[in-house]
C-alpha cells in the first residue's frame, strides 16, 4: 500500500484545477445558458482518462522510469472499423482421442467389435473375458444383422447354475473398461443398449463395476425366452449408479449354459450437453470460448495416411448401430464414428457457431486421385452439402431429417482438403470441386489450402488457409505477419496456430503469451484475417499424440491450459469494433496491444477492452490516452482488470493444479485501484465500462455535477 505524499496531493489537485479550467473555458460556447451545460472538448476526456488510469505505482519512487510505454487509442468513429463476426472460433480434430473417449460421451470402446478388422477371428480389445477356458469360450464371427459391420461376438458358456460344472460366483462373460476407465457417478443414470441373440433362453446381468469387478455400482438382469432371442434383438436398460467410481467397467455376465451373441454394445450417460450426446464439462469448456465457428473433423484425420482410411462422411451418418467405424491411420486408433458428420453439425448449432466442413479432395498423405478421376469425390462433397442444407424431401436431406433434424443446418463454409497445396493433383482437383460447388451453391464460401498472404493465388477462392506451429519468439514476432498483406482479394483463415516444441511443454505460460500477441495481431488485421482457431483443441491425457493442446481431460477431470485461457480474453472480439491503438515505446519492444469496444449481451452495457501482452522480463509502466469520445455521452466507470501470468514462464496447469496459470480479475472501483503497471511475462486486459452521462455546470461554475 502506497501512502499518499504531498506531491501526490499536488498532482491530483492540479488535475482538478485543470478540469475546472477546461469547463470554464467552454462556458463561452454557443449553447443556451438556460440549458446550463456545454460540450467539453475531447481533451477533457483525455485528461479525465489519464487521471483515472494513472496508478499509484506511477508515482512511486521505486519504479524504473526507463521502462515506460504509451498507448494512444483513437475511439472516434472515423478511425474505427467493425471486426468480422466470424473472427475467433475452434478447430476440432479427431486426435488424442478428442472425440472417441472424449467429447463424444459414449463410454464403450469398440462397441461393435469391428476394431479388430473385418477378417475373423479378430482382436476384441479392449474387451476382456470374465472366467477361464473351462467355463467360457469367446470368439468373433460375421453373423451380425448389420450389413456394414458384420462382426459380432460369440460367447459359449460351458458352465451352469447346477450340475457338474457350476459357474463361478458372479457368472462368466465379458467386460469393457471404456477409454481408460468409465466415469460412473452416484445418482446419475446411464442408458445401456445392446443387440443379442441366443440358441436358448438368456439370463444376463448388466452391471457397472469397479475395474477389478469387486465393487458393483449398479446392476440389472435381462431375461428372455429362446423364442424372443432366436433372432437379433435390441435390448435397452437404464442403470442408476449407487456409488461413484472414476475407473469403472461395463460387464455382461451370465451363469446360464448356452451360446450367446452380442453386437453394438453402448453405454451413454443420460445427462449430456443439450441432450445431444456430448460430454457436458467438455462441451461447456467450448461454450465458454463463445466460438463463432467450428472447423471439423480435421486436419490430417480427413486425409488419412492412405485414402482407404480417410474419414468418409456417408459412413458416419444414419443410425449409430449401422456405422462401420474406421481406423484413423494418421493418429493410429479406431473410432466407431458415433461422433459423425451429423453430430458435428449439431454441435455447431448447439454452440451457436457456424460449421466449417473440411472434406477430402481425393488426396491423402501417400496417395492421390488423378484429376481425371476425381468426379466421384466431387459428388461426395455435393451430397454432403445437400445432407446439411437440403430440403427434408431431398435425397440426403431426408437422411438428415430421419435423424431428427428436418430443418437444414447453417452450412456456409467448406474447405477443400487439408494441407494439400503443392501436391501434384491439388490444383486440378481443387478447381473441379470449386466449379461444381459454386455452380450448385453459389453462396457457399470456399477455402483453399494454399497460402495467399504473401503472393497472389493462381486459382479462385473466398478464403485461404494459413497454418503456423513455431517457437514462442517466432510467433510473438508474427503479431505483425499480416500488416503488409494485400487488402484485396481472398481473406485469411488462420485455422491452425500454436507454439510447439520446447517452448510449449504440454501447455506453458510462455506459449500462451506468444499466442496472445499473435491473436492481437490478427485482431488488428481483421480486415484481411476473417477467421482464426487454435490447434489441437483436446487431448485425453492417456493418449497424447500431440503437445500442447487447449483442453486436457481424462475420464472425469478437465482443465484448460494457459493457451485455452488466452482464448477466453478474445470471446468478445468477433463482431466488436476495433479502435485505432498505437504503442510508443521508450525502451521496450516487448509489448503488443489492441483496443475494441463491445456490447455485453447480458447487461446491455458497452465496454472498451484494452489488451496488452508484455512478453519481456521487466515490468513496464503503461500510460494510456484515449481520444475521440464525447464526454457528454460517455463516462468510464465500473472497470475491471484481468491478468494472466505466473511465477515461472514454463508453468503449466495440471489435474492437481488446474488453475495454476489462469486469469485473475479485479474490480477497479476507482482510479486508485486501477494499475497500468504491466507485470513481466503477462497478458493484461482492461474492461472499461462506458455509461451514458450528462455533465452540467452550475451558473456560477462553482461545482461540477454528474447525473447519469
Amino acid at each position: 500500500m502506497l501512502i499518499a505524499s504531498s506531491h501526490h496531493s499536488q498532482y491530483f489537485h492540479l488535475i482538478w484545477v485543470s478540469l475546472l479550467f477546461l469547463f470554464r473555458s467552454q462556458s463561452v460556447c454557443a449553447v443556451s445558458k438556460a440549458m446550463g451545460y456545454c460540450k467539453a472538448p475531447c481533451v477533457f476526456l483525455l485528461c479525465l482518462f489519464i487521471s483515472f488510469c494513472l496508478p499509484r505505482q506511477l508515482l512511486a519512487d521505486e519504479v524504473d522510469k526507463n521502462l515506460t510505454a504509451q498507448l494512444f487509442i483513437d475511439a472516434s468513429e472515423q478511425s474505427s472499423r467493425p471486426i468480422p463476426q466470424t473472427l475467433f472460433g475452434i478447430f476440432f480434430e479427431e486426435i488424442n482421442h478428442a472425440g472417441a473417449g472424449g467429447l463424444w460421451a459414449e463410454l464403450v470402446s469398440n462397441r461393435g467389435f469391428e476394431a479388430g478388422g473385418a477378417n475373423i477371428p479378430s482382436n476384441i480389445d479392449p474387451w476382456s473375458i470374465i472366467g477361464d477356458e473351462s467355463s467360457i469360450i469367446v470368439s468373433t464371427d460375421r453373423s451380425s444383422c448389420f450389413e456394414r459391420n458384420k462382426v459380432a461376438l460369440k460367447m459359449e458358456v460351458l458352465c451352469n447354475t447346477d450340475g457338474t460344472h457350476i459357474c463361478p460366483s458372479g457368472g462368466v462373460g465379458i467386460y469393457n473398461p471404456g477409454f481408460w476407465g468409465m466415469n460412473i457417478e452416484q445418482g446419475k443414470s446411464y442408458k445401456i443398449v445392446f443387440y443379442v441373440r441366443s440358441t436358448g433362453a438368456i439370463d444376463i446381468s448388466v452391471s457397472f463395476t469397479s475395474s477389478d469387478g469387486l465393487q458393483t455400482l449398479s446392476s440389472t438382469n435381462i431375461k428372455a425366452s429362446a423364442s424372443d432371442v432366436s433372432n437379433w434383438t435390441k435390448m435397452e436398460v437404464l442403470l442408476e449408479a449407487k456409488e461413484t467410481n472414476h475407473n469403472s467397467r461395463l460387464q455382461l455376465t451370465t451363469s446360464k449354459n448356452g451360446v450367446v451373441w452380442f453386437d453394438q454394445v453402448s453405454a451413454m450417460p443420460l445427462d449430456t450437453y443439450k441432450g445431444h450426446g456430448f460430454r457436458n464439462e467438455l462441451a461447456e469448456m467450448l461454450a465458454d470460448i463463445k466460438p463463432r465457428f467450428i472447423r471439423f473433423p480435421g486436419g490430417c484425420f480427413v486425409e488419412g495416411e492412405w485414402l482407404r482410411n480417410a474419414f468418409r462422411w456417408k459412413a458416419s451418418v444414419g443410425p449409430w448401430e449401422e456405422r462401420p467405424g474406421h481406423f484413423g491411420d494418421v493418429w493410429m486408433y479406431w473410432t466407431d464414428d458415433g461422433l459423425g458428420y451429423f453430430e458435428f453439425l449439431q454441435l455447431a448449432e448447439d454452440l451457436g457457431a457456424l460449421p466449417i466442413w473440411v472434406f477430402n479432395n481425393g488426396i491423402s498423405h501417400n496417395d492421390q486421385v488423378d484429376t481425371s478421376s476425381v468426379l466421384p469425390f466431387v459428388q461426395e462433397a455435393l451430397d454432403g452439402i445437400e445432407f446439411a442444407r437440403g430440403d427434408a424431401s431431398s435425397t440426403w436431406g431426408s437422411v438428415r431429417a430421419a435423424m431428427g433434424h428436418p430443418e437444414p443446418f447453417d452450412l456456409k463454409y467448406v474447405a477443400i482438403g487439408n494441407e494439400d497445396c503443392g501436391k501434384k493433383n491439388y490444383r486440378g482437383n481443387y478447381l473441379k470441386f470449386y466449379d461444381a460447388i459454386k455452380r450448385t451453391y453459389p453462396d457457399i464460401k470456399i477455402i483453399t489450402n494454399c497460402d495467399g498472404s504473401s503472393l497472389p493465388l493462381d486459382h479462385p477462392t473466398d478464403l485461404y488457409d494459413f497454418h503456423v506451429y513455431t517457437s514462442a519468439n517466432n510467433l510473438f514476432s508474427m503479431s505483425h505477419k499480416f500488416d503488409r498483406t494485400t487488402r484485396q482479394g481472398p481473406k485469411a483463415f488462420v485455422s491452425e496456430y500454436a507454439v510447439t516444441g520446447k517452448d510449449a511443454g504440454t501447455g506453458s505460460l510462455l506459449a500462451a503469451l506468444a499466442e496472445a500477441a499473435f491473436l492481437i495481431g490478427l485482431e488488428k488485421n481483421s480486415d484481411v484475417v476473417h477467421m482464426a482457431s487454435y490447434a489441437p483443441l483436446f487431448v485425453n491425457s492417456n493418449d497424447r499424440r500431440w503437445n500442447p493442446d487447449a483442453i486436457v481431460f481424462n475420464s472425469f477431470q478437465v482443465y484448460g491450459t494457459p493457451s485455452y485461457w488466452v482464448q477466453r480474453f478474445f470471446t468478445e472480439s468477433s463482431g466488436a469494433t476495433l479502435l485505432n491503438a498505437t504503442l510508443q515505446k521508450d525502451s521496450s519492444n516487448s509489448l503488443v496491444a489492441s483496443a475494441i469496444t463491445w456490447k455485453n449481451s447480458e447487461d446491455g452495457q458497452t465496454y472498451i477492452r484494452i489488451k496488452v501482452v508484455n512478453f519481456g522480463s521487466n515490468s513496464v509502466n503503461l500510460q494510456i490516452s484515449v481520444d475521440g469520445l464525447d464526454p457528454n455521452s460517455v463516462k468510464l466507470s465500473g472497470s475491471t482488470k484481468t491478468t494472466l501470468t505466473s511465477a515461472n514462464l514454463m508453468d503449466e496447469n495440471s489435474f492437481k493444479e488446474p488453475k495454476k496459470v489462469a486469469p485473475n480479475q479485479t474490480l477497479l472501483e476507482d482510479a486508485q485501484e486501477m494499475s497500468a503497471l504491466l507485470r513481466p511475462h503477462s497478458f493484461t486486459s482492461f474492461d472499461l465500462l462506458k455509461e451514458s452521462v450528462s455533465l452540467r455546470i452550475t451558473e456560477d461554475d462553482s461545482s461540477l455535477v454528474s447525473s447519469i
